[in-house]
């Protein structure tokens, strides 16, 4: 699925901040956004823009310009959302009127996707340029995005773990990138893109470097598996500020995909250890996830942490250890917690 970077959602509250005459808090699906005063209620239905999101040129994001603005080789010009601070309080995201955006229709419900109808796309260019390489194509179609859902844009998420064994691992602080076989050979990609062995991508060259495709290949063959995909974190020096203090690269494996179904993850431990493969870091295992963390405020509180020899920690990622397909998503269950404390330290 898709994210929604842009939709229309409902403010559920409005609350003031001290010592402000003209700013305040609204809130949206698990986020808190500062808004003039007086700009909405409790229970309006307004454009909801995410973090991470790149708005075009057009004047009702110009007042952003002083701080936001961006002009790049790859991006273009717009507008680039990220966490800020104002008067204390944490801004994440933006929240605008509909009454703002004519293109939106009349008859638009709570929960519509208009990402593409008003030209929102995600802000890539870090990951684009730190760990690519020569691209010769888009995603295989065995390789899925990696994208994982924000418990603050999806808080029922958390409801849809009742029950069930769960487990918490660390967010690694890095670059996705996957390998995989399937009928039309080996891949090598990005987040986005497939690459191709011609010296320039770093993830390639450690492939080579540590005979990845060899293991992969007797490994396909051993199982009698048709497809298999490794999905995980490159870190190392040079990528996103090398936050876990590393001296040589390192890639943590946090998703094995067999003949197009995603391994839980016993699984996915037995197939790490068989290849030699590193695995993100597993925090906790446990059942009924609800009864434990029941607010996204104590999941946030629960991501926040450092990495062993590095600075603070990305935040955690949550999954039940069998796999269990999410309607709300349309995918498998899984979500993350980014922690509040790494956003505000690094301007995410």
């Amino acid at each position: 699925m898709s994210r929604k970077l842009a939709s229309i959602q409902r403010i559920w509250k409005t609350e003031p901040i001290e010592g402000a005459d003209r700013i305040e808090l609204a809130y949206v699906l698990g986020w808190q956004c500062v808004v003039n005063k007086g700009q909405f209620k409790p229970m309006d239905l307004a454009v909801y823009f995410e973090i991470d999101s790149f708005l075009p040129i057009r004047p009702e994001f110009e007042f952003m310009r002083a701080s936001s603005y961006k002009n790049t080789d790859i991006m273009g010009e717009g507008f680039r959302l990220k966490t800020q601070k104002f008067r204390g309080q944490l801004s994440q995201g933006l929240l605008l009127p509909l009454e703002q955006f004519p293109e939106i229709p009349a008859d638009a419900a709570l929960g519509d996707d208009v990402t593409e109808l008003l030209g929102v796309r995600k802000w890539e260019i870090e990951i684009r340029a730190t760990s690519g390489g020569t691209i010769i194509g888009e995603l295989p179609g065995s390789i899925p995005h990696t994208d994982e859902t924000r418990v603050q844009a999806a808080p029922e998420l958390i409801n849809e773990f009742a029950g069930l064994e769960y487990y918490i691992s660390t967010k690694m602080d890095g670059s996705s990138h996957s390998i995989g076989i399937d009928d039309d050979g080996f891949h090598v990609t990005g987040h986005n893109y497939e690459y191709t062995d011609d010296g320039t991508s770093d993830f390639y060259n450690l492939v080579k470097e540590r005979e990845y495709r060899e293991k992969l290949v007797a490994f396909k063959e051993k199982a009698g598996l048709a497809a298999i995909t490794v999905q995980g974190e490159l870190c190392a020096p040079g990528i996103q500020q090398n936050r876990l203090k590393l001296k040589k690269p390192e890639w943590y494996v946090f998703t094995i995909i067999e003949n197009g179904k995603r391994a839980g993850l016993d699984r996915m431990l037995e197939v790490c250890k068989e290849l030699g493969f590193t695995t993100v870091p597993i925090e906790e295992v446990d059942t009924d996830l609800p009864a434990k963390y029941p607010t996204v405020e104590a999941l946030l509180e629960r991501a926040d942490g450092n990495y062993p020899n590095g600075g603070k920690k990305e935040g955690i990622v949550i999954r039940p250890t069998t796999p269990v397909y999410s309607r709300s998503i349309g995918a498998e269950l899984s979500m993350k917690v980014v922690s509040n404390k790494y956003l505000l330290k690094n301007g995410d």
